[in-house]
């Protein structure tokens, strides 16, 4: 799916695997204008928490979507919504002719519900990861039922092993 949104987007796509193929990195990136400046990174991970059909309204892998337009399915809060924000927004963006300075880079990440063991907490060690030049990143978000979007700021968070 990833591979296919690169290829319409345009953007080279790169698959990291810092542990096993299991748990793959995979970044898309829009090259700014001047790439040697700290580059942007919307950070989003592709993992769901275990589900318990017995506690939901809809199937949950049914991807159905109600009356009011909400979609019930797994994922789609955590935190699928805001990955396929980003590859919205930059579709929106390029189409309009957008240029900036700064590279754009989108992270789909594997294992974030589970700690990260085996996905980003490596990866950041990485010399490919090190090559992003990442000077500001924005990591998960809330889903909003209206266009008011929540942001929150954390310098620093609680690193557990």
């Amino acid at each position: 799916f990833l591979k296919q949104q690169a290829k319409l987007l345009g953007l080279p796509i790169q698959v990291h695997y810092p542990v096993n193929d299991r748990n793959p990195a995979v970044i898309l990136t829009w090259l700014g204008k001047e790439p040697s400046l700290p580059s942007i990174l919307l950070h989003s991970h592709m993992d769901v928490v275990p589900v318990f059909p017995d506690n939901w309204s809809h199937p949950p892998f049914g991807a159905e979507i109600d009356d009011e337009g909400r979609i019930f399915a797994r994922g789609t809060q955590d935190m699928k919504c805001v990955g396929m924000q980003y590859l919205g927004a930059i579709r929106a963006l390029k189409k309009s002719g957008a240029k900036f300075k700064r590279t754009i880079h989108i992270s789909f990440i594997a294992d974030e519900e589970m700690g990260g063991r085996y996905g980003m907490r490596p990866f950041v060690h990485t010399a490919e990861f090190k090559n992003l030049n990442v000077g500001f990143s924005l990591d998960e978000g809330l889903a909003s039922p209206t266009e008011e979007l929540p942001v929150f700021y954390a310098e620093r968070s609680v690193w557990r092993n």
